[in-house]
């Protein structure tokens, strides 16, 4: 059964943020009309269309004409007009079905948005920090992380019980999932997935309108966005040499494996305290280890070494004066 629910994995998770909406042109829309119901534009349409013929494209791409894809959308009128493009690309034949899901839905920034008072709001954010500053009457990036959370469980649900795939004996079908969603929520899947830190999250530049992200699953079994997408392309979206290395570590990776090099996990996290001393360790022990900035023992490499070395504990202030 275990072998069984491996072979179901989506070969692909897409995620695709909605096409150019009346809100992206003109700010003063949300003044007037609920997030959730403001449309697309005549260019978001056109986005729309070229990104289905994009996604079948990559699908197809591998040449496996034995497919089929499965979509989630965001409630809002701009992902679902997104959606209901992107789906002009595919026959029936090769849809599983669609499902409308809340927990995707864009950031709450509040109910009918003053011009002015969102400039205040967003200025101030910028000095609270992107994630954690919830706008009035709103959410913050953690509240979309929770319920995003809350989203990856069903899905693995859906996906362990095979609820997604109807061609129960068909074990060749190539499985697709794409995410219709918004710009945030996208940026927040990928740190829930990839367990990326929330200074992590600060870094990622938001996708433009219909830029998809591809989560492909690797050799190993497990996702990485080095598979489909380039190190460029992980540059230009924010993420940190470290962030890419993990990519890249990933698309080799056994699935369970750990990354005892992922500075943010394992017991990297307290390189910054140095190595401890054993009680009965000898003389000899203790004079290969050097205190650095009295930090505490050293391994004995070089002084410079120990100094430039960084972990998260750096980056924590630690005078509690």
């Amino acid at each position: 059964m275990a072998e069984e629910r491996r072979g179901r994995r989506p070969t692909r998770i897409i995620l695709v943020r909605h096409g150019e909406s009346q809100g992206n042109v003109d700010s003063n829309t949300y003044c007037s009309i609920a997030d959730s119901k403001i449309r697309l534009t005549e260019t978001g349409i056109m986005q729309a269309e070229a990104c289905g013929e994009e996604i079948r494209a990559l699908i197809e791409k591998d040449g496996n004409s034995d497919w089929r894809v499965h979509f989630y959308v965001s409630p809002h009128q701009r992902a679902l007009s997104t959606l209901k493009e992107i789906g002009r690309a595919f026959s029936k034949q090769h849809i599983l079905g669609v499902r409308e899901e809340p927990r995707i839905r864009e950031q709450d920034f509040g109910n009918f948005q003053q011009q002015e008072q969102m400039k205040l709001v967003k200025g101030i954010r910028s000095r609270f920090g992107r994630f954690f500053y919830r706008f009035p009457e709103g959410e913050s990036a953690a509240d979309v992380f929770d319920r995003v959370t809350s989203f990856l469980e069903s899905l693995w649900r859906d996906i362990d019980m095979n609820r997604l795939n109807r061609d129960v004996g068909n074990k060749s079908a190539d499985l697709n999932l794409v995410i219709v969603s918004h710009g945030v929520t996208m940026r927040v899947f990928l740190m829930r997935w990839f367990k990326w830190t929330t200074e992590q999250f600060e870094l990622l530049n938001n996708p433009h309108n219909c830029e998809v992200r591809v989560m492909q699953l690797a050799k190993g079994g497990e996702y990485s966005l080095l598979v489909h997408h380039t190190r460029e392309e992980l540059v230009q979206w924010g993420l940190s040499p470290a962030m890419i290395a993990d990519q890249e570590w990933r698309k080799s990776a056994v699935r369970g494996q750990w990354n005892d090099q992922w500075p943010w996990t394992g017991t990297s996290f307290f390189d910054h305290f140095g190595e401890k001393k054993d009680e009965d360790s000898s003389e000899e022990s203790s004079a290969n280890h050097t205190p650095v900035n009295g930090n505490g023992p050293c391994h004995k490499t070089t002084t410079a070494a120990c100094e430039n070395r960084r972990t998260p504990l750096d980056l924590i202030d630690t005078d509690f004066s």
